[in-house]
């Protein structure tokens, strides 16, 4: 039999994930791990070696385990597309798109899915880490909720709770939830972690103390605030993004409906990287960035009618000046000259682009393409000529077909004649060293800057991970939590 251990946590964004990666990492020196989460919301996803589509967190999580992302790790996936509209996503693939309300029609179909995915894991691994999605007490769920509820009641699987003290009140958040579960979930949890300290332990122990004896359960660890070199998991992270003092400065345009955004993190070590609302003014970027987007069309009306549409075009061009401008995905679309939407009631809609690349991108179907893709840099110009033949890897994620007169990466993307403005359908672009070498070297060498010395390399995923684990070990008391499935078990088996 499989053993499971579930982290839950009091509200969402308190660091289960990270918690559950470094647990996989850990754990996995011993036995074989897998990581699990029946549900995710998210617009930063992965696309696996099989081509299917899943929260970036579990695939985190997958790497801390030492073990290759499939999409039984999160067989349910929903990616928010505004006025309460979400794509489901069943195990990778796109399934429809449903409103709040009306997603719950289905439940029970997807508890199927669910149990069936989590079955599967079982057969091979030996212990699977589950993450809870949100706040675990969401009362008003309790009846239909897969993620924290069903999965515990599925597996009953001892439960560690996560309380992030940077929020403040942690121990009422935590008292709070303990109090609120369902009498039989409450029965599961067998202690609290509390994450993101920043003060003195000695002042926040006599807390703890009054904790352990009103609820009868250990603290096994506090985690001291770190900032680790592990991708986001969802655009709550953006508001946590500090200002660094690097010479470069990079715009990320911050887009409603904004996806994957964990693309331009690769970059935060070598440039202050500034996601720009729209309603602001550009300032004196050394490269701007439109991201992905979960809404092409809703995004680019939506910065028309903040006038960031034409502060981009002002500043783009080819003049001594020119800033340059690179769109990943749906803003790749939005570069274009023209987007046309067949849309799904016999209704064409077409509208303007930036027209910056000469493009035209159409949406004739409900089909997305997702894949992992390895390609060899065909364009030049000022930028990438440095890099031209060598290859760069990432994936893709998008909807629509953009014919290019002037491909990027073989038969991929879009750049202009001054070189200086491209996009692409590859996701993780930055994530390639020659990429981030050849624009940082001609932003460098722009500004008068020699990049002799420099390395443009930056820490590979698995070691922000090994370096979170090192911190959890230390300030967490993993014995006690290794023999919370042991005891578990037994008590099954007892049962």
């Amino acid at each position: 039999m499989a053993k499971h251990l579930m982290i839950l946590g009091t509200a969402s964004h308190v660091g289960k994930s990270v918690l559950v990666a470094a647990l996989c990492h850990i754990f996995s020196k011993n036995m074989a791990v897998a990581p699990f989460k029946a549900q995710n919301m998210s617009l930063n996803s992965w696309i696996t070696a099989d081509g299917d589509e899943i929260g970036i967190a579990q695939a985190i999580q997958a790497w801390a385990a030492g073990i290759e992302p499939t999409v039984d790790m999160n067989p349910v996936l929903l990616k928010p597309k505004g006025d309460r509209l979400s794509q489901v996503i069943i195990l990778g693939r796109p399934a429809y798109d449903r409103r709040a309300g009306d997603y719950y029609e289905s439940i029970d179909e997807i508890s199927g899915v669910v149990d069936d995915a989590l079955e599967r894991l079982e057969e091979t691994y030996d212990l699977i880490v589950i993450e809870g999605a949100g706040g675990a007490a969401e009362i008003n769920l309790y009846d239909r909720d897969i993620v924290n509820i069903g999965t515990a009641r599925s597996v009953r699987p001892p439960i560690i709770l996560v309380g992030d003290i940077e929020r403040g009140g942690v121990f009422a958040s935590l008292y709070g939830t303990l109090a609120l579960l369902p009498d039989d979930i409450r029965d599961l949890v067998r202690g609290f972690i509390i994450n993101k300290f920043r003060g003195d332990y000695n002042i926040l122990k006599p807390g703890i103390s009054e904790l352990e004896e009103i609820t009868g359960l250990p603290v096994f660890g506090v985690l001291p605030y770190a900032d680790i070199a592990i991708p986001s998991e969802d655009s709550v992270s953006i508001s946590d993004k500090r200002t660094r003092h690097h010479p470069i400065e990079i715009v990320v345009i911050r887009l409603s409906h904004i996806s994957n955004f964990t693309d331009f993190e690769p970059l935060e070590a070598f440039a202050n990287v500034r996601y720009l609302p729209l309603d602001s003014e550009l300032g004196d970027p050394d490269l701007i960035i439109i991201p992905g987007t979960k809404n092409t069309t809703a995004d680019l009306l939506e910065m028309r009618a903040h006038g960031m549409d034409e502060r981009i075009i002002d500043v783009a061009g080819t003049g001594t000046g020119a800033v340059p401008v690179i769109g990943i995905c749906g803003g790749y679309q939005m570069l274009g000259r023209t987007i046309v939407d067949c849309g799904f009631e016999d209704r064409v809609t077409e509208i303007s682009g930036m027209g910056l690349l000469d493009v035209t991108t159409t949406f004739e179907r409900y089909e997305k393409q997702t894949r992992q893709v390895t390609k060899q840099v065909t364009a030049s110009g000022p930028i990438l000529r440095t890099i031209r033949g060598e290859t760069v890897s990432g994936y893709e994620i998008h909807t629509g077909d953009t014919p290019s007169p002037c491909p990027v990466f073989e038969d991929d993307g879009c750049i202009d004649g001054s070189g200086l403005i491209f996009g692409t359908y590859l996701h993780g672009l930055f994530e390639n060293e020659n990429i981030r070498r050849a624009i940082f070297g001609y932003i460098y060498g722009k500004k008068g800057i020699s990049p002799e010395g420099i390395s443009f390399g930056a820490k590979a995923r698995e070691e922000g991970i090994r370096e979170f684990a090192e911190i959890v070990e230390r300030y967490v008391d993993i014995s006690a939590i290794r023999e919370l499935w042991q005891s578990s078990r037994a008590r099954t088996l007892e049962t």
